[in-house]
């Protein structure tokens, strides 16, 4: 079983839906993780009670894992056999790479490495390239903690921004399930 996570990146939700379909159709079992704010917050590209019906009903009519609670069983009681934080927020990212559990999806990333199984993140930050750039690199440096190719979005209006290409996701998971990093990782 895959886990997946969404973060609060609203803007790129719907290119991580179509990632998560492209899963779907290779026969993946999916098991869907919320942020508390992709659970609980509206925005003008998603209302979160449709964003929710439509991960579920992706995911074979399976409830969205949205609490610390719930999802820290995600480690040696209910292992995945990885986990794809796909959007990855640069605050999630940080919190990652610093050893921070406060959110569903940190305790779930935290829950899953216990057992050195592949992590895939796709970031989508827009200070990748100044505050979170550190954080990029302890992540590039830890066991099983992969990553989607990634470019700047709008390299003059946000010139610290990087988001990563989520048609490369499927291939990237495959990739990390070999315990291999897709190359080039900046595109």
């Amino acid at each position: 079983m895959i886990g997946y996570a969404f973060c609060g990146s609203f803007c790129t939700l719907s290119h991580s839906l179509a990632a998560l379909r492209r899963l779907k159709a290779d026969g993946l079992d999916i098991l869907p993780i919320l942020s508390t704010s992709v659970y609980t917050t509206s925005t003008r590209f998603w209302q979160a009670d449709e964003f929710r019906d439509a991960v579920k009903g992706l995911c074979g009519g399976k409830e969205p894992i949205h609490t610390i609670v719930d999802a820290e069983p995600l480690g040696p009681a209910q292992p995945l056999d990885a986990l794809v934080i796909a959007p990855c927020t640069g605050n999630t990212l940080a919190k990652i790479a610093n050893g921070i559990t406060d959110t569903p999806v940190t305790m779930a990333a935290k829950a899953h490495l216990r057992c050195d199984r592949p992590l895939l993140i796709a970031l989508a930050s827009n200070d990748s390239l100044s505050a979170n750039l550190s954080n990029i690199s302890k992540l590039l440096l830890r066991k099983q903690v992969y990553f989607v190719p990634m470019r700047q979005d709008d390299p003059d209006k946000k010139p610290h921004s990087l988001v990563a290409d989520f048609t490369y996701l499927s291939d990237c998971l495959n990739a990390a399930l070999g315990a291999k990093q897709l190359r080039p990782l900046f595109l």
